[in-house]
């Protein structure tokens, strides 16, 4: 399985991220390791994995390992994607014993989160056959870490949300009770989009029937959020929408419900619970 890209996994993005988290573990250096290896001692480890599930981060382990030191070798045996269970063995790595005890961390950190993300998006999205929903992520993320769960929400099979605020306007309640109303929020948001000359696409956020047909009164958006409404209220909703605008569901949807919203209509499901509310594969490095 190829490993899906996006916009924001640039090699900068990659470098980045890489870079500060590995000067939050070693600082001034990994002492454990420097205190009790051999500075020429060289060995190899592999990935081990010790559950099962959706396999993810193995596009970023090799950067990773390159950042730390260019002279570790590793052979892939698993791509990201691949269903996994206890006892596989994703990668080799070998090299300098210092420098795969110092990428340890970083490594599994990164990948049994991505792989919990990975495999909890993959399962919701079995519980969407037969209907033309999508998955959506959120921004409920890991500050700092939004890069690797919304590339493990990919990997998983699902679909990014916007990045961030800078990319997408999405006019939630807050937005609209501050505005003064629905209408009054879209208007300003035109104004303000002229003004600066930038052009982003525009979800309004709607809580009832009387707000969705607020929103299609008003028009001037991309996609209507339907918030927090039952699934009765949500089949109302799509057939008042009427195909003017893409629907997205959103609000406490879990997997003992998603299925039922599915069914409504919609055209996306956001779940911030994939990346807020995931267990981690269980992943080890172990020396061989």
């Amino acid at each position: 399985m190829q490993t899906p890209t996006a916009s924001y996994l640039t090699p900068e993005a990659l470098t980045t991220f890489i870079r500060t988290a590995l000067a939050e573990d070693v600082g001034d250096g990994d002492h454990s390791a420097l205190s009790s290896i051999p500075a020429d001692a060289r060995n190899r480890a592999h990935l081990l994995v010790k559950g099962e599930g959706i396999l993810a981060g193995m596009a970023l382990a090799p950067l990773i390992f390159e950042e730390v030191d260019p002279s570790l070798t590793l052979n892939m045996l698993l791509a990201d994607g691949t269903p996994v269970k206890h006892g596989d063995i994703a990668f080799t790595v070998e090299g300098p014993a210092r420098s795969i005890l110092t990428a340890e961390r970083l490594v599994l950190n990164c990948m049994q989160r991505m792989s919990g993300i990975a495999t909890y998006t993959a399962h919701l999205n079995t519980l969407l056959a037969g209907t033309k929903a999508k998955l959506l992520d959120t921004r409920k993320t890991t500050p700092n870490f939004r890069i690797c769960e919304k590339w493990a929400v990919l990997i998983g099979g699902g679909v990014n949300h916007r990045y961030g605020l800078f990319d997408m306007i999405i006019l939630k309640d807050n937005h609209v009770d501050y505005a003064g109303g629905i209408a009054q929020a879209i208007a300003a948001t035109h104004a303000y989009l002229a003004k600066t000359g930038r052009q982003l696409p525009i979800e309004i956020e709607t809580r009832s029937l009387d707000e969705v047909q607020q929103a299609l009164n008003a028009g001037g958006i991309d996609r209507i959020m339907l918030d927090n409404m039952h699934p009765e209220q949500l089949r109302e909703a799509v057939a008042l929408i009427d195909g003017r605008f893409p629907t997205e569901a959103s609000g406490g949807i879990t997997e003992l419900t998603i299925a039922d919203v599915a069914g409504t209509g919609v055209d996306y499901i956001s779940v911030g619970a994939l990346t807020h509310s995931v267990k981690s594969l269980d992943l080890s490095l172990k020396a061989y």
